[in-house]
């Protein structure tokens, strides 16, 4: 516990630096975007939460090192690793002009360096057709790039509202740990300890006010770390299923296909386009009513940090199976079947404005399924 405890305290202390620099160049570190159809805070916000976190990382790596702990290296080689894509997300938060493609491309870079420093490539799936074709090494590196690549981008993808993005990553890297722990791997019960502290000591400022946001940086750094640990947990011990990463990842996963298909298929739009109906928005606009009496930009902020729960609660309904039955696949798959169905059934009844009204916050008799 001593790692999560550093990495919290460094975190908490680094972004509360970080917020005070950023009075002064809210210019360069500020988020100034509040009528994008994906922007929902009031008043510029720095979006450069990404910084605090990797210092946490560093420092917790760094106590690693100062107590002779065996996965040290192992976990300065994991911080290099993440290196490109942090730069990658981190230039776009401070210049606004990194595309989608280049962090894409810099995750990759990260995935690629991981298999080469660390040995984090698939060598499992448990998913016909895909075990034949693993154990051509060309196949299985072209797969662990493509799956840490996409977990990242679906971590940046959640990342719109205050707390949903940390918290979900923190409840996913916990269900690590313990899988880690459960196993004896404690090389990754120790990344995912020294990763949790760091993203609570941003969340304390994060959520519920909303004072700092991941940011690219900050999100494509969680995600690719998330990514990285859970094919080296699987990969590094045989009685861990192929499938509990996969669960464990259910939200973000889903939601990143889903909105593939809604985007290309359904809407005849490129992927890579933004839009307002992902389910954190819809869920937003559709279940947060307004608080009477308050002022607008306390409405705003109010409605923004209560969608976050609300989406905390079905990130878990697929962390909580992942943990319970980790090790076996069968289990897991049908729990990867019930999850997808759940989601599509959840938005279907939201787009379609027949959302239960215990659903609806806050609940009184004049609440409606309807958008204000």
């Amino acid at each position: 516990m001593t790692y999560l405890v550093v990495a919290f305290l460094t975190a908490l202390v680094a972004t509360a630096f970080i917020l005070r620099v950023s009075i002064r160049h809210t210019k360069l570190m500020g988020d100034h975007d509040l009528e994008g159809v994906q922007k929902f805070h009031s008043r510029p916000v720095p979006r450069v939460g990404g910084i605090g976190i990797m210092v946490a990382l560093v420092a917790g790596t760094a106590l690693a090192q100062f107590t002779h702990a065996k996965e040290a290296s192992s976990l300065w080689l994991l911080l290099l690793c993440s290196l490109p894509a942090f730069v990658g997300g981190i230039a776009e938060d401070l210049t606004k002009n990194v595309s989608p493609r280049r962090r894409l491309l810099t995750t990759a870079i990260s995935a690629a360096i991981g298999i080469w420093l660390l040995g984090a490539v698939v060598s499992r799936t448990h998913v016909p057709g895909f075990e034949q074709l693993i154990v051509w090494t060309p196949f299985s590196v072209a797969l662990t790039i493509f799956i840490v690549t996409g977990v990242a981008n679906a971590v940046n993808i959640i990342d719109g509202f205050n707390g949903l993005a940390s918290m979900c990553v923190l409840m996913m890297l916990l269900g690590l740990s313990y899988v880690a722990f459960q196993v004896g791997d404690t090389f990754v019960f120790t990344a995912t300890l020294v990763v949790a502290g760091a993203i609570l000591g941003f969340f304390v400022w994060n959520f519920p006010a909303g004072l700092i946001f991941l940011g690219d940086g900050g999100a494509y750094l969680l995600g690719f770390l998330l990514g990285e640990l859970g094919i080296l947990l699987v990969h590094r011990n045989p009685q861990v299923s192929p499938l509990f990463a996969l669960l464990l990842c259910g939200y973000p996963v889903f939601e990143t296909i889903f909105s593939i298909y809604r985007k290309r298929w359904l809407r005849g739009m490129s992927p890579g386009v933004p839009d307002g109906v992902h389910l954190h928005m819809l869920v937003y606009k559709r279940l947060m009513r307004v608080m009477l009496g308050a002022t607008p930009d306390r409405r705003k902020t109010s409605r923004n940090s209560m969608t976050s729960p609300y989406l905390w609660v079905l990130c878990l309904l697929s962390v909580i199976p992942a943990v319970l039955w980790w090790d076996n696949s069968r289990v897991l798959g049908w729990f990867i079947l019930a999850f997808m169905l759940m989601y599509i059934l959840l938005y279907r009844s939201i787009v379609r404005f027949k959302t239960p009204k215990w659903l609806v916050f806050p609940r009184t008799p004049t609440s409606r399924s309807r958008a204000d």
